[in-house]
């Protein structure tokens, strides 16, 4: 039929129904060989062409809900990510606001020949990792914001609230991803004594702690902490992934080390710091650091020498100066690391909190380090394994709100929906999903 078409032009020009016939033939064609007039694959580009990074990860995540695979091209431009043509996911980028593009069976190819040939890799994400995040249930009064929280919203990845009585309990172990904030795993209310002891938030907090150390069967808030630090590390060493920031990360650490001996001074649970603790320390239960040294001085708004934050509370870089950048890695070597630093750009704008970054002489040798700040003895972003599990530490409040102060509002995404911060928050939520076999280093 279709060669009757081509030999005998002439006389398909005088067919009064030629146009008709021509319109017929293209759907046949059309519903014979639907590969080669529509595109085979999705592409959504995560370089400086990307309308929104941010949504772009919460599309991957979507269509991992759908039971379906995608591909995460590792240092292709900008990490980015191929699935499957589907006009359902289509059209959720388009009301997303996620830039992508239509790839044919050939353009494909081309691009794993690029992967293949350069320092890139692609990496197969699987199943929706199940994301729960360690917070105080409501109606529990925060006076700050969680720049996790507000990442997973905009992208609209689905999360779950966890806290102590939760974790105690086990149900932690129903998710694949756990993320901590601004928790003081120490006992001593975030070493917010000094200056906001008097605050009505700070009262009810302490009290609120100590009910709830009660009521779970602890004598001090610091041992219902280190209660919830051990199951969160038994978590992780039986193949969890946990990712922290802000205060959450040292004081974790803290936390574990201190677990023989009471660092506490009496205004945080009634007795003394033991005169002997810090020869009691035990470096080999942390997970990130190791020779650190306490700061117990309640009036002292520091935990450790592990923080890098300024005792001026303002870097003297400030927030115009102010950048880390993160480290190359070989993307099929390396490809864990590789996929926690995948970004549109290698420098990325600093930003403080109540622990803003971490000494590098104190890290692990084992460690991986992602992030630092170049000419500065200070990590801003770190990565290791415990057991079968992972751990992945970040320093600083929010990434785009440079010195974020206690009661200030919380930061609106809409107006950063490219932040290359907030891309490495969420690098580590999908980090999870990726093929196990792949994740081998």
């Amino acid at each position: 039929m279709i060669a009757c078409f081509l030999n005998k032009p002439k006389q398909l020009m005088k067919h009064k129904h030629i146009t008709h016939l021509l319109y017929l033939l293209i759907v046949f064609i059309t519903f014979l060989f639907p590969d080669n007039l529509q595109a085979q694959k999705l592409l959504i580009p995560m370089d400086l062409s990307q309308t929104d990074h941010l949504k772009a990860y919460g599309v991957a995540y979507a269509v991992l809900e759908k039971g379906r695979t995608v591909e995460w091209l590792l240092n292709f431009r900008g990490g980015a990510f191929m699935l499957d043509s589907d006009r359902e996911i289509m059209r959720i980028c388009q009301i997303r606001g996620v830039r992508i593009e239509q790839i044919s069976g050939s353009q494909a190819a081309e691009i794993y020949a690029v992967v293949e040939r350069e320092n890139m890799e692609t990496v197969l994400l699987e199943n929706a990792p199940k994301v729960a995040v360690y917070a105080p249930p409501p109606p529990s009064a925060e006076p700050w914001d969680d720049a996790v929280r507000l990442a997973l919203e905009y992208a609209q990845i689905p999360y779950m609230r966890l806290y102590d009585r939760e974790v105690l309990s086990g149900e932690l172990y129903q998710y694949d991803w756990l993320h901590l904030h601004h928790e003081d795993f120490t006992g001593q209310y975030g070493k917010f004594y000094g200056r906001y002891r008097n605050a009505d938030w700070y009262i009810a907090k302490q009290a609120e702690s100590e009910a709830d150390a009660k009521a779970l069967g602890f004598a001090k808030v610091s041992r219902l902490k280190l209660a919830v630090a051990e199951m969160i590390r038994d978590y992780v060493r039986q193949g969890g992934f946990m990712f922290a920031m802000c205060s959450a990360t040292d004081t974790y650490d803290i936390a574990l080390a201190a677990a023989g001996t009471d660092i506490c001074e009496t205004v945080f649970d009634g007795d003394g710091v033991e005169a002997q603790y810090a020869q009691k320390l035990d470096f080999g239960r942390c997970l990130a650091f190791e020779n650190f040294t306490l700061v117990t001085d309640p009036m002292t708004y520091k935990f450790s020498d592990i923080d890098t934050t300024p005792e001026t509370g303002l870097s003297a870089r400030g927030d115009k100066g102010d950048y880390f950048t993160l480290f190359d890695f070989s993307a099929k070597y390396d490809p864990v690391p590789s996929m926690l630093v995948q970004n549109h750009t290698s420098v990325v704008k600093g930003f403080m909190g109540q622990t803003t970054g971490f000494n590098k002489s104190l890290v692990k040798k084992e460690v991986i380090i992602l992030g630092e700040v170049e000419g500065q003895n200070e990590t801003k972003y770190l990565h290791g394994n415990f057991g079968d599990g992972t751990f992945t530490f970040f320093g600083g409040h929010d990434p785009e709100d440079y010195r974020h102060l206690i009661g200030d509002p919380p930061t609106v995404i809409d107006l950063h929906k490219n932040s290359p911060g907030y891309r490495l928050i969420l690098n580590n939520v999908l980090f999870p999903a990726a093929k196990e076999k792949k994740l081998k280093t």
